[in-house]
């Protein structure tokens, strides 16, 4: 364990940030600022999986050890969320948690409509247009100023309102929103509400209980330093019994090992979610990457990535770039996304990476979103090389 040092906050972070940037070997050849589409690996990352692929070497089956695995998987993300270990799925991905949520919902009634944000990541879009052929209505909250408002919902949502998905952070700009008062809106109208955290967790805090979602999803590859291949999905505990989601499989039964095809006995959980066999290896390297989260302090990593993306948007003023959604770091995850004009997004992401910088390009914009690890040298080098490219340096 790397124990935190204790430096004051607006010089260095609360934790020892030289000792975590040893754990990252990608450090040592590029600038990693496109944690809002994969972190780096880290050793102790790189370990967990070692040890999968060396027991199934050695051990051919280690299934209870496996299953073992899958269990403190499921505890990390609970306490990184606030919520109990029987209120988390085990999901391959956040389109199948949002695809298992839509069919556990019935569209044939009055409650036939999804309330969603314009901010959706595409798949969740899609999953809720492709249950229109099952009675779902969508009606879109509009986009206004490059970001949300929680004031907008209330136009659409209704007593025929089923659901409302509103993503926690805009994946093209990190802008926040106030779910507390969206699930306020939704629950006063007797509708649920579904949440994509993928863009916020690991790096905002979140407190499933205090926002009072219905559903929250996440996946392991961002800010949570894991693999693709597995996600989470959040139900609470006095709705999870209620629902029969018709995306299933075998590990939402009661007993996975009764093996009776006949039978559909749900388990008595937000476990009724899991599906098929669970994703092992990427549990291994989702938990690790969980319990550095919480080793590190969501609130420590919070305050020092305000800081940095603070930095990136008086640096990127001082150049002329044009901001993408709200500039105040408060407002949104440490991902900033910057215009890049005239020039295409990917070409302006490819020409940073030359320079040994990696970004991640989203539609008009290249989003620069630290983490932990990363410096202030590092933010002052990624926005001059981007100022040099986009002909504003």
């Amino acid at each position: 364990m790397i124990a935190p040092t204790l430096l004051p906050f607006r010089d260095k972070p609360s934790f020892d940030l030289a000792a975590w940037r040893k754990e990252i070997p990608l450090l040592d050849r590029f600038i990693p600022l496109n944690n809002c589409s994969h972190a780096p690996q880290m050793k102790r990352t790189a370990e967990a999986a070692r040890q999968y692929l060396e027991d199934w070497n050695r051990l051919g089956m280690d299934w209870e050890t496996w299953m073992a695995e899958i269990e403190q998987c499921r505890a990390a993300f609970a306490a990184l969320i606030g919520a109990e270990p029987n209120e988390v799925a085990i999901m391959p991905s956040v389109s199948v948690a949002t695809a298992s949520v839509a069919s556990s919902l019935d569209f044939q009634g009055n409650r036939c409509r999804v309330v969603a944000s314009g901010a959706e990541f595409p798949t969740v879009g899609h999953v809720w247009k492709a249950h229109e052929r099952y009675g779902a209505e969508i009606d879109w909250v509009p986009i206004r100023k490059e970001r949300l408002f929680p004031g907008d919902y209330s136009e659409f949502i209704d007593d025929r309102t089923a659901i409302v998905s509103a993503t926690h952070a805009w994946y093209q700009n990190g802008s926040l929103q106030d779910i507390g008062e969206i699930a306020r809106q939704a629950h006063d109208n007797g509708a649920l509400i579904y949440v994509d955290a993928y863009q916020s967790a690991g790096v905002v805090p979140i407190d499933v209980k205090e926002m009072n979602v219905d559903f929250l999803a996440a996946g392991a590859l961002k800010y949570l330093l894991g693999i693709p291949g597995i996600a989470f999905l959040y139900v609470k505990r006095e709705l999870a019994n209620t629902l029969h989601p018709a995306l299933t499989g075998w590990f939402g039964r009661e007993n996975p090992f009764s093996f009776d095809e006949k039978r559909l006995d749900w388990a008595a959980s937000a476990k009724r979610f899991d599906t098929g066999t669970p994703p092992i290896l990427n549990a291994y390297v989702a938990r690790v990457g969980m319990e550095i989260i919480q080793e590190i302090g969501l609130q420590a990593i919070r305050d020092w990535t305000l800081l940095l993306s603070g930095k990136i948007v008086d640096r990127a003023n001082e150049f002329g770039l044009e901001i993408h959604g709200p500039e105040d770091p408060q407002q949104r995850t440490p991902s900033t996304a910057i215009r890049c004009g005239a020039q295409d997004s990917h070409d302006v992401e490819m020409q940073l990476k030359e320079r040994g910088i990696l970004a991640s390009a989203r539609g008009p914009v290249i989003r620069l979103a630290p983490h932990f690890y990363n410096t202030s040298e590092e933010i002052d080098s990624a926005v001059e090389a981007l100022a040099d490219i986009l002909g504003s340096a």
